[in-house]
């Protein structure tokens, strides 16, 4: 018992650092590369922190597991669009511009609606796959377009030549995620079946704990005023694993559902709470901490669906 809190432990310390050298390598490689923290946020990091969800699916399609699949992602992605945000904002208030906000927020809102509608046919096939990874790509595609055409050269800067040694920092960060998310995971769901603590409790804190790398970079980053990164993080993250994650676990192998209607309730509610968080972005000029608090109670209803 007492090495597994240890392992515990050492996981949440691990996010933590890991946390820290994302946000830091993130920067450093926007201002190696000449782009955007927005870019990177919505782009590096957002894959990076999604890694633990691209295994899950590659995994899933190996043996055959896509309720697992779809649970880990919906779980994930609505923990993050509500007790992320919630938690981000109440560090420091958010703010996103309504042109980003089309995009990014549009892009989650698609990828998810594109997601529900592969899982309700009650079969995922192949060439299904190729098109959700390939609305991931065209969402990349789309992201540099906008960060070309609207983003000044003043807020960008020259490239230098410290590129290689700032990815290598940003890719120890996202390791040190990866690493850190597992053992808190693993570990934190022995500690509760230790302690007898119900079933719901543990799918709390498995679900809370796929997103804490995300969390803990967003948090990290608007606590650093680094609010591009943040929001980039957030939203980057809930288009990447409905369109990439998900799409490469059909890929490898198509998938059929067993309890299509339960499923896809799941899916459903992640997309109708995404849709309203990203309303309280259009709606309020900056997510404080009210906006928070309604955030985080969204999440609570998803044990019920």
């Amino acid at each position: 018992m007492l090495s597994t809190v240890l392992l515990l432990l050492l996981g949440l310390a691990a996010l933590i650092y890991g946390g820290e050298t994302v946000v830091d390598g993130a920067s450093g490689l926007a201002h190696g590369l000449g782009v955007t923290r927005l870019f990177v946020g919505v782009t590096v990091v957002a894959v990076g922190t999604s890694l633990p969800e691209i295994a899950t699916a590659v995994y899933s399609g190996i043996y055959g597991a896509p309720e697992f699949l779809v649970g880990h992602i919906v779980g994930s992605a609505t923990s993050q669009i509500t007790v992320g945000v919630g938690i981000v904002a109440l560090v420091s208030p958010l703010v996103l511009d309504r042109a980003k906000l089309r995009l990014y927020g549009g892009g989650m809102l698609v990828g998810m609606t594109l997601m529900v509608a592969v899982i309700r046919s009650g079969r995922a096939t192949r060439p299904e796959g190729a098109v959700l990874v390939g609305s991931y790509v065209l969402f990349l595609a789309l992201t540099y377009q906008e960060m070309e055409l609207h983003e000044s050269a003043a807020r960008r800067v020259r490239a230098d030549a410290s590129v290689a040694r700032t990815v290598a920092r940003l890719g120890g960060g996202l390791a040190l995620l990866v690493v850190g998310g597992h053992f808190l995971i693993v570990n934190g769901r022995e500690v509760a079946v230790a302690l007898g603590v119900p079933q719901l409790l543990i799918g709390l804190l498995t679900g809370l704990g796929t997103t804490l790398p995300e969390i803990a970079v967003a948090a990290l980053a608007v606590s650093k005023d680094r609010h591009g990164i943040a929001v980039g993080t957030l939203f980057g993250s809930n288009v990447t694993d409905p369109l990439f994650s998900f799409g490469i676990g059909v890929l490898v192998s198509g998938f059929t559902f067993a309890d299509v209607d339960f499923v896809l309730g799941s899916a459903l509610y992640m997309l109708v709470v995404s849709t309203l968080v990203v309303g309280v972005f259009f709606v309020r000029s900056e997510v404080g901490r009210a906006e928070a608090a309604a955030c985080i109670a969204l999440y609570l209803p998803t044990f019920l669906v």
